[in-house]
């Protein structure tokens, strides 16, 4: 038999004996797209040639009465033999498993990236998510974390090392910070729990409230898809570690009747005249310690008697502005855009404990905590015969219809109600309020 001609064209209906020279002579009819040489070794094989002159090594057979082709690799780079052995693969895996071996192949690719994908998400730590949970987090019908919240969530997972602002030495990392190297798959209840009562050794209560806020994070990362199933939501509400809190006792600290005097005078009396107005400003307006630490002259309204208060529940409440009140705050100096100014970092008042503690020690009265001024309001307003709904309002609590059918109440329907508290304070403190009086020209009257 005659060997064909080194340049003759090749017959591509018949099966070839693969070679080398025979693939690198393989070339694509005019007017096709691609063609395919047929190995008679080895069935199912083939050299597809496109008309661009791209050569590679295919897989042809039936299945299901349909014909299926799976790329096996380019010519250049897989031998022939290495060709029939990966021919000779499928073509038992088709006989064997009765399946499209590319749909074989995209199982494993898939089984592959969720393998991946599960790994990927295994090594996310808590530290990877915490500081999107800052910028994205946020309580319940609320924008966004109120920035003092915000402010103790960063604290709470501080690494520590910082110089402290008072006393010596250096900052402890915070009671959050161990948990952030925590694969966020492996927080539950056992490392919950070993983590609080190495924490709860240096303080119970810090302890607890940084549980608190960590449950927050674990809610948060509920609520996401990309998190939801690497998280236990309820880790921390386990008996195990719910059992060793320690007991939230309410606190109830208030003045009395008896030591308003002592304590006004006090509060007078303190070398630093802005603390001591911004301490009868929380008595005489039931107010939040921040509510009026952060009071601008712009929330002020000198002419219409109001004041503008960042709230907690809202955005902002206005409530009067009282006489006395009023006198008080035109006494003070326009520093900058805050009432209560102060040469700290923040421009104002952040920490009056330090003069409070000087007017108790002056007045004889051995605890109160400056919240206790607030719960001192609401006493007082009702001794002085305010409704509890208008004494509710202006301290801004949420609203609730309890025994007088709570409603809200305009700014000048407050007004009677919050002079009526003032002079009942006034009253009990001893002091005459002459609304005429250049401001600081009040006196005390002799019990």
């Amino acid at each position: 038999m005659a060997r064909p001609k080194k340049d003759a064209p090749i017959d591509l209906s018949e099966a070839q004996e693969l070679s080398a020279g025979l693939i690198e002579r393989l070339t694509c009819p005019p007017g096709k797209l691609q063609s395919f040489l047929r190995d008679v070794k080895t069935p199912g094989l083939r050299v597809r040639v496109t008309a661009a002159g791209a050569k590679s090594f295919v897989f042809e057979a039936k299945l299901n009465r349909q014909t299926i082709r799976r790329t096996i690799g380019d010519v250049r780079v897989l031998s022939i033999p290495e060709a029939q052995a990966k021919a000779r693969e499928l073509a038992v895996s088709i006989k064997t498993d009765k399946q499209d071996p590319r749909e074989l192949e995209r199982q494993q690719d898939a089984a592959k990236a969720a393998n991946l994908a599960a790994a990927t998400a295994q090594a996310v730590t808590v530290g990877d998510v915490w500081p999107r949970y800052l910028m994205e987090g946020k309580p319940k019908r609320k924008a966004s974390f109120k920035p003092r919240y915000r402010a103790d969530l960063e604290a709470m997972a501080g690494a520590g090392g910082v110089k402290k602002k008072r006393g010596e030495g250096n900052t402890r990392p915070g009671p959050i910070y161990p948990l952030l190297a925590l694969p966020l798959a492996g927080v539950n209840e056992d490392s919950l729990k070993s983590w609080y009562d190495r924490e709860a050794i240096s303080g119970e209560h810090q302890a607890a409230r940084a549980l608190m806020m960590f449950r927050g994070f674990l809610r948060w990362c509920a609520g996401r898809p990309e998190y939801r199933a690497l998280v236990d939501r309820d880790a921390g509400k386990a008996a195990a570690i719910v059992e060793g809190l320690p007991s939230n006792t309410r606190r109830t600290d208030a003045l009395e009747a008896a030591q308003v005097p002592g304590w006004w005078a006090g509060v007078e009396q303190l070398n630093n005249r802005t603390a001591s107005v911004y301490l009868r400003a929380l008595l005489l307006t039931g107010a939040r310690r921040e509510e009026i630490a952060a009071l601008k002259w712009a929330d002020v309204d000198f002419q219409w008697r109001k004041l503008t208060l960042a709230d907690k529940v809202e955005a902002t409440r206005v409530i009067p502005l009282t006489g006395y009140l009023a006198h008080q705050l035109a006494s003070l100096p326009r520093v900058n855009e805050f009432v209560f100014t102060s040469r700290g970092k923040a421009g104002r008042i952040t920490d009056t404990r330090a003069s409070h503690t000087k007017a108790l020690q002056s007045a004889g009265i051995d605890s109160l905590t400056i919240h206790g001024l607030r719960r001192s309001f609401s006493l007082l307003g009702e001794s002085a015969g305010a409704p509890a709904g208008a004494i509710a309002q202006v301290m801004g609590h949420k609203p609730s219809a309890t025994a007088e059918g709570y409603r809200p109440r305009s700014v000048d329907a407050l007004r009677p109600y919050l002079a009526q508290i003032e002079a009942h304070i006034l009253e009990q403190a001893g002091i005459v309020f002459d609304a005429k009086a250049a401001p600081g020209v009040l006196r005390v009257v002799a019990g």
